[in-house]
């Protein structure tokens, strides 16, 4: 097997993609506890992206057998056969060690307790509860609402200040129609595997409207963020309420009758790139004082 393939390999059994994003959400908490960023958030940023990426393999682990039955899923490195689950574990075990260690040495102990705590609630409550009730996403959207509140602590906030308590609760929301929207996206597929799934008891305009209420909370509590102190800058508030404005309105579109596949692709896309605005403009707005 070449270096290039193992790599890939690699990256894939880690979900790069998703465990990246983990780390961005982790700077922004440090970002808006320490109003800075240097190089104090380096090493704990990539303690949790080695946890977040032992939990992504462990989780391939746990998933082989229905990733197997899944189109979107059986050419993954455990299915397809190119790595085996003893090898995979031994992966996962190396890389949650070194996280640990790296969290605990640069962000301290509350840091690492965080991060064990979204390690727990990801593999063993969250994996598990998929096979039992299409709304295991409520639960399990709390993996979505920890890496900010250990870069808010790696950053010298407190746990107990309501501004990362609200930050937190935001991107928890947010999960949720982000997944749902996946999930509506590769219904089949799950359906297939054996999964239950919203599909199944809700029809696609039910799960439109719904969707869009799910959307519109989140637009919501996101405009809530400058009244607890993490938005200080008027252009950033408008900025905020712009971007909110934007996503409602193409939300509207999923109270249409007879949606298809293709709105609900537009909605993740659209609430993707919502989260990650909003990110980017109160990160601008606690790195630089804009009144």
């Amino acid at each position: 097997m070449e270096i290039k393939e193992k790599i890939n390999i690699l990256l894939e059994l880690t979900k790069i993609r998703i465990t990246s994003f983990v780390t961005l959400t982790t700077v922004f908490g440090f970002i808006v506890a320490s109003n800075s960023i240097n190089e104090k958030i380096v090493l704990p940023t990539l303690g949790v992206l080695l946890l977040a990426c032992g939990a992504a393999v462990i989780n391939h682990i746990q998933e082989r057998k229905t990733d197997a039955l899944m189109d979107r899923t059986k050419n993954r490195p455990l299915p397809s056969g190119k790595v085996k689950p003893i090898t995979a574990f031994y992966i996962a075990l190396v890389l949650l060690i070194l996280g640990s260690i790296l969290l605990s040495l640069t962000a301290g102990f509350v840091a690492l307790g965080l991060g064990l705590l979204n390690l727990i609630w990801y593999n063993v409550i969250y994996t598990p509860l998929k096979k039992k009730t299409a709304f295991a996403i409520i639960p399990g959207s709390l993996v979505g609402a920890i890496p900010p509140a250990i870069g808010w602590v790696a950053g010298g906030g407190s746990l107990s200040d309501p501004s990362i308590a609200f930050i937190s609760f935001f991107f928890f929301i947010w999960q949720i129609p982000h997944f749902w929207l996946l999930l509506f996206i590769f219904g089949k597929d799950y359906e297939k595997a054996g999964f239950p799934t919203l599909t199944k008891i809700f029809n696609f305009n039910q799960l439109g409207r719904i969707t869009f209420i799910w959307i519109l909370t989140t637009i919501i509590i996101g405009l809530f963020l400058p009244i607890f102190g993490v938005v200080k800058s008027s252009y950033i508030s408008i900025g905020l309420l712009l971007v909110g404005f934007w996503l409602a309105l193409n939300a509207f579109k999923l109270l249409r009758p007879n949606l298809e596949n293709k709105q609900f692709k537009l909605a993740f896309y659209n609430i993707n790139t919502f989260v990650i605005l909003f990110i980017f403009l109160i990160s601008l707005d606690n790195l630089f004082i804009l009144y």
